[in-house]
């Protein structure tokens, strides 16, 4: 009997302790089938120092390269993309936040972001998608006291677990503002959140404003148009995007990999995807390190269908059984089909379309 091929499994580092692989690993399932906020996790998750990797020194950081934080990131979402996805967001925030020139900020929110001791959600999506080229469905008026928000911020994961929101609004002449948004401020609503095909237990789901009055210390701006231009922050549709997909196709292979061991028949199929796989992790790393070998869409694009493409390989190697709830196959496969619409760029959404159309 032929051996299977070297599985692509966990990476050796010791920023990613084995016991936290482990632990996000072994509770992704019931996370996923309850719904349950991965509260411990990220915990955990911040406990082992990953929160740091997103902050520079001067504010409690620590200095990784990027290509060794998107490689990270892939390796805790093919332990459990649920909590790896709900950890962007208060990575994105520190992000932000380091970027700010609102000093206050920086040195009230940061700590508390980096120790894990509160969360911190993004609510931007009606200032990066189509939304913006309709009625702003989050608008601002200027008072003596600061700002009244009105409107809703259709997406923010984990909401009910967060304490601030950064999201920003349109006024009146087409400014916009940014700002962290505290959610226990008078008018602010979280709304239940969504029920939806995967990753329900991210919470992730509406938030409302009625006449909520923002005080100016919360800006992490200038009020200008296209704010979202002002410094620097976690993009869409990015690398990370990119990382995560690449982890939950790592987490379907790792799986085939082992059945490999007991069906000779799957080796060629692991071999292939691990090949894939190899090839996309490579071509991460070197965009990363600012080298033109493709652009972040074409990536994006393939690091989609091979999430697609090996979690659906999972479930037909697992036959029946990976299409019985509590299977991890059967979330492979939801799971990526998340990756079809979270910050997804036209682009490559029409690429996508067009593959499963077959036509060019």
């Amino acid at each position: 009997m032929p051996a299977p091929p070297a599985s692509p499994n966990d990476v050796a580092d010791d920023a990613l302790p084995a016991a936290l692989l482990d632990f996000l690993r072994s509770n992704a399932d019931e996370t996923d089938r309850l719904n349950r906020w991965p509260g411990e996790q990220l915990r955990r998750c911040a406990e082992a120092g990953v929160t740091r990797w997103f902050a520079p020194p001067e504010l409690g950081g620590v200095v990784v390269a990027q290509a060794d934080v998107l490689r990270r990131l892939t390796h805790l979402a093919a332990a459990c993309l649920t909590t790896t996805f709900c950890l962007t967001q208060p990575t994105g925030v520190i992000g932000r936040f380091a970027a700010c020139d609102n000093d206050e900020l920086k040195a009230t929110l940061i700590p508390e972001l980096l120790s894990g001791r509160r969360y911190a959600s993004v609510g931007i999506a009606h200032l990066t998608t189509s939304r913006r080229h309709t009625q702003p469905v989050m608008t601002a008026r200027e008072t003596g006291d600061g700002y009244i928000l009105d409107g809703v911020i259709p997406w923010s994961t984990g909401a009910q677990h967060s304490a601030w929101i950064v999201t920003g609004a349109v006024l009146a002449d087409g400014r916009q503002l940014l700002a962290a948004l505290p959610t226990d401020l008078p008018g602010v609503t979280v709304e239940p959140p969504a029920d939806m095909v995967g990753l329900s237990a991210t919470c992730t789901g509406a938030v409302r404003c009625d006449g909520v009055l923002l005080d100016r210390r919360w800006l992490m701006a200038p009020v200008m148009s296209d704010v979202l231009k002002f410094g620097k922050g976690a993009g869409t549709g990015g690398l990370q995007t990119s990382a995560l997909a690449l982890g939950t196709a790592l987490a379907a292979i790792n799986f085939l990999h082992d059945e490999a061991g007991r069906r000779p028949d799957l080796a060629r199929i692991v071999a292939g995807l691990r090949e894939q796989w190899n090839t996309a992790d490579a071509e991460l790393a070197a965009l990363a390190e600012g080298q033109t070998v493709s652009t972040s869409d074409q990536l994006r694009r393939r690091a989609n269908e091979l999430a697609l493409r090996s979690a659906q390989a999972a479930l037909a190697a697992a036959k029946g059984s990976g299409y019985v709830v509590g299977h991890p196959a059967g979330r492979w496969c939801r799971e990526a089909l998340f990756f079809l619409v979270w910050s997804c760029p036209e682009p490559v959404t029409s690429a996508t379309l067009c593959e499963l159309a077959k036509i060019e």
